[in-house]
C-alpha cells in the first residue's frame, strides 16, 4: 500500500526513514519502517513508524492506521518467534504527557519476561471514585455518539 511520503528535516525518525541515519532496520514496506532503537527496553524491543511523518494518532489517515496494525500484529508474531519473551508489550504514546518523546507516530513492540528491568507500566491501583468514573464514561459516550 503505497503512501504519500512526506518529511520532516528535524525528526529523527524520518531521517531513519531516509535512510540519512544508521538504524538497526528489521524490515521496511511501501508504509512503514521497523528498527531497533539505539536503547531497547529489552532485546527484541523494535520500533515502527510510518514512512510519511505524522506526528501522532490524532493526524493519522484510517488507512495508514490500518496498515499500521497489521504491520504491529506481523512484528509481534516475528518478535515471539525470535525472541521467545514471556509476554508482549504494544505501546504507542501520544504527546509529552504521554512520555512521547520523538513527535513521529510510533509503535513500540517490547518483548516481556517475567524478571526484565521494564517493570509495571500500570499504577497498581487508583483512586478514582465510581462518579468520576461514571462522569468520565458518560463523556465519553456522548462524544462518541456525536
Amino acid at each position: 500500500m503505497p503512501t504519500t511520503l512526506s518529511t520532516d528535516p528535524d525528526c529523527p525518525f524520518c531521517e531513519i526513514v531516509a535512510r540519512e541515519a544508521d538504524a538497526r532496520e528489521v524490515f521496511r514496506t511501501d508504509s512503514v519502517v521497523a528498527f531497533v532503537p539505539p536503547e531497547p527496553a529489552t532485546l527484541g524491543h523494535t520500533l515502527l513508524v510510518p514512512r510519511t511523518h505524522v506526528r501522532d494518532i490524532w493526524d493519522v489517515g484510517e488507512d495508514l492506521a490500518a496498515e499500521l496494525a497489521r504491520q504491529t500484529v506481523k512484528l509481534a508474531e516475528a518478535v515471539k518467534r525470535a525472541m521467545r519473551p514471556d509476554g508482549l508489550n504494544v505501546i504507542q504514546s501520544n504527546g509529552a504527557a504521554a512520555t512521547q518523546t520523538v513527535m513521529h507516530l510510533h509503535v513500540h513492540v517490547v518483548p516481556r519476561w517475567e524478571d526484565d528491568a521494564v517493570g509495571r507500566i500500570w499504577p497498581p491501583e487508583t483512586h478514582y471514585s465510581e462518579g468520576d468514573k461514571d462522569d468520565a464514561w458518560e463523556t465519553l459516550r456522548r462524544e462518541f455518539r456525536a
